[in-house]
């Protein structure tokens, strides 16, 4: 009995010893998975405040938001007194004062966004393409992966200009065409069908430009979204009736006197992929109706674009910062920058 006594006053003191040690252990493991836990959610805080400003983001590049500092912006101040900076179906009108270039850098770099520029450097625009590109390579999408697509007819021509890191020429070998006016038309036609071979595989977004131009200042990521057009540097501050639309009703592009928004300009647009295989494609099925009733708009492609942006609207709007003309109208007050302008030339003389 004794002996029994003393094995059960024994068994509480192992028993309680046991059980400090469990609480113990257990305590230790609460506070690394609150750790854990933490750490996660703190991560996680992160991804989730990135999708919310700048669209979703995937795999390791959620978690690699830096911490920005920037002032505040006010709900009730505009960044911009002088200008329309949203159109009535809310797509931003972009100019300069309206945006801050780190936020979307940073956003866009997340991505891993890549951007493609097309251009036509047909017959003696030729001439234009080493500017052209050595003045993109100082402005254009600084910092971002671009591939410059040249659509060209004389491949042997197309100069060597040291690039960035990231950034290819391409060079893309077209037939040409006897009249300025058919080259420009089939843009569209060689756009979409190169969208749909190739583009849609290498790049995230397209800008289509006009080769005889030179970038003069910054361009970059804030001119991207699904669909872009730029107002035309000539007609920005006109009333709808005094556009050069397509007015005749026999044809595709024809825009009626009491209808339009604004007069895009076919020298610089662009979007996604996508979007830009299917403003393309509409163009040219267009132009391909007109031409089978001996029908050529006003102002050929730029003509069946200004129709197809007034009825699929653009989700972005460039000001006429992004295409202007300094020779024939000034620097206005209301341009704080000029960024991608027209080279002095003689059309006549280029165009034979």
């Amino acid at each position: 009995m004794a002996g029994l006594l003393r094995t059960q006053a024994g068994k509480p003191k192992c028993c309680s010893l046991c059980t400090v040690i469990f609480l113990l252990i257990t305590l230790v493991w609460v506070l690394l998975g609150a750790g854990f836990l933490n750490l996660r959610n703190s991560r996680l805080g992160r991804q989730v405040g990135a999708s919310e400003v700048g669209g979703e983001l995937d795999g390791p590049q959620a978690v690699t938001l830096s911490r920005m500092v920037y002032p505040q912006p006010k709900v009730l101040t505009p960044s911009r007194k002088d200008v329309l900076v949203l159109t009535p179906w809310l797509a931003p009108i972009v100019w300069e004062g309206t945006f801050n270039i780190d936020i979307l850098n940073e956003q866009f770099r997340l991505r891993n966004t890549t951007i493609g520029l097309t251009t036509f450097a047909i017959k003696k625009y030729v001439a234009f393409l080493e500017l052209f590109l050595q003045t993109a390579e100082k402005h254009f999408m600084v910092g971002h992966k671009v591939t410059y697509y040249v659509f060209t007819d004389r491949p042997g021509d197309v100069p060597r200009v040291p690039l960035g890191e990231g950034r290819q020429v391409v060079v893309l070998e077209v037939r040409s065409y006897s009249r300025w006016q058919d080259v420009s038309m089939h843009r569209m036609e060689m756009i979409s069908n190169f969208s749909r071979r190739r583009f849609l595989h290498e790049v995230d977004y397209l800008v289509c430009a006009d080769v005889d131009m030179r970038f003069r200042d910054h361009v970059g990521v804030e001119i991207l979204s699904p669909l872009f057009g730029t107002l035309h540097p000539g007609f920005y501050g006109a009333a709808r009736e005094a556009f050069t639309y397509e007015r005749r009703p026999q044809s595709q592009a024809h825009v009626p006197r009491d209808e339009g928004d604004f007069y895009y300009a076919g020298g610089f647009f662009g979007g996604s992929v996508a979007e830009v295989l299917r403003v393309t494609s509409a163009c040219h099925q267009a132009m391909a109706v007109d031409r089978a009733h001996g029908i050529e708009a006003v102002w050929h492609d730029e003509s069946h674009l200004n129709r197809y942006l007034l009825d699929h609207k653009p989700t972005k709007v460039l000001s006429p910062e992004y295409l202007w003309d300094e020779q024939l109208l000034g620097w206005p007050a209301v341009m704080k920058k000029l960024r991608y302008v027209t080279v002095p030339k003689s059309h006549r003389v280029i165009r034979d």
